[in-house]
């Protein structure tokens, strides 16, 4: 085996979590910082809902990792495949391993296209989409665009994924374009949703309502695609409450795949062993691993109960930090995350809903003066502009 190399602090994961992350630790003084993560390119997830909505270039999505990674922080270009808290090690794909004295754990979420039949063979082709891979982002705008007349069915799969308000946002922006050109009346759209309501918030619910009435979108509730028959263009859908199933022809589908901690993840000590997606156990106010204090987590493969979505992580950065440093020091940990996530519901191509919240399910509005409940042409600018300059220039930064 490759001989160690040993970090103060070890941060497994180069995406927004892990940079914010790395980023404040050099900023606070603290030298020695290790990233694992094999990405040569840093992607801005978010903006993938815009490309495949036809709102945006996929190319502004996409910065070499390089330039992410901030100065000073030793970065391990290869993909971590095993931890080991006793040891405190981690195991890089080429066998060797890392020795920690703290650990920060943000590797992702695992896609898990397998567990939708069929979905895997059709994906990018014969009008079947997902806006959560960089490839297949503009392949959703080409079957919108392209669809005059026909079905589309836009799904959502059931237990914790990342941006929980994507599956939506794609629906609306597929529907106000059809509206545009004059042939949504022809076009039967059908969004299916694992959940009893909208939105787990009653003032987000109510107003997303309003907006999937206005485009005549049926919405089926607590149902899930379970399956895809690409040759017969066929999707199985799932009534979990009735115990049904039900078959329905597509022209242009769009599914978001069940998602879950990466494999090595749920196979590690780390693991939370009470739920299937084996996410990191922490304590979801101090992100700290609740058997393994030198360990702690965020991003979406913690397993605190909120939204998973880069304004949780803004969230978390610093609230990680803080309480990483105080256990160096010897103390009990200060910093409290309140479970705060905000996701961005692109209703029109042209307006936006800021839903802010917390562990509550409360709205929790940061802007001053303005109504963010409902949805607003202002927010749709903050979205497509805003939210990217802050994530590349500030959030990346260790600033915000």
């Amino acid at each position: 085996m490759a001989s160690s190399q040993r970090h103060e602090v070890l941060i497994v994961g180069g995406g927004s979590a892990g940079i914010s992350v790395a980023a404040r630790l050099r900023r606070a003084g603290l030298e020695d910082v290790g990233l694992v993560d094999p990405a040569t390119t840093h992607y801005y997830q978010p903006l993938w809902t815009l490309v495949g909505g036809g709102c945006a270039p996929l190319a502004e999505s996409a910065r070499p990792q390089a330039k992410q990674v901030p100065r000073g922080v030793r970065w391990h270009r290869k993909a971590a495949t095993a931890v080991d808290p006793g040891a405190r090690t981690v195991t890089l794909s080429d066998g060797e391993q890392l020795e920690y004295r703290y650990l920060v754990m943000c590797p992702g979420i695992q896609l898990d296209w397998a567990k939708i039949p069929g979905l895997s063979d059709t994906l990018g082709r014969d009008g079947v989409s997902s806006n959560y891979t960089y490839e297949t982002a503009p392949k959703t705008w080409e079957f919108i665009r392209a669809l005059r007349s026909g079905t589309a069915i836009f799904g959502m799969p059931s237990g914790p994924i990342k941006c929980a308000g994507a599956p939506q946002k794609i629906a609306y922006l597929a529907a106000d374009y059809w509206r545009q050109q004059g042939v949504l009346d022809d076009i039967r759209v059908v969004l299916v949703l694992p959940t009893p309501g909208m939105f787990g918030v009653a003032v987000f619910a109510k107003e997303l309502e309003m907006v999937a009435k206005r485009y005549g979108i049926e919405v089926r509730f607590n149902s899930e695609v379970v399956a895809v028959d690409a040759p017969a263009r066929n999707a199985v859908i799932a009534d979990k409450a009735a115990g049904t199933q039900e078959t329905l022809r597509y022209d242009v589908m769009h599914l978001v795949p069940p998602q879950s901690a990466p494999d090595w993840v749920k196979a590690s000590p780390l693991a939370d062993t009470s739920t299937p997606n084996g996410y990191v156990e922490v304590d979801k106010h101090t992100l700290q691993h609740v058997r393994h204090p030198e360990v702690f987590a965020l991003g979406d493969a913690g397993s605190s109960p909120n939204s998973k979505t880069g304004a949780a992580i803004r969230k978390q950065a610093p609230v990680v930090v803080q309480n990483l440093r105080d256990v160096r020091a010897g103390r009990t940990p200060t910093a409290h995350y309140d479970g705060y996530s905000s996701c961005p519901l692109t209703t029109a191509r042209n307006k936006m809903l800021l839903a802010e919240f917390d562990y509550t399910m409360q709205p929790t509005p940061s802007i001053p003066f303005i109504d963010t409940t409902r949805e607003r042409r202002d927010m749709w600018y903050l979205k497509r502009y805003g939210l990217p300059f802050l994530y590349w220039n500030l959030m990346l930064k260790g600033r915000a």
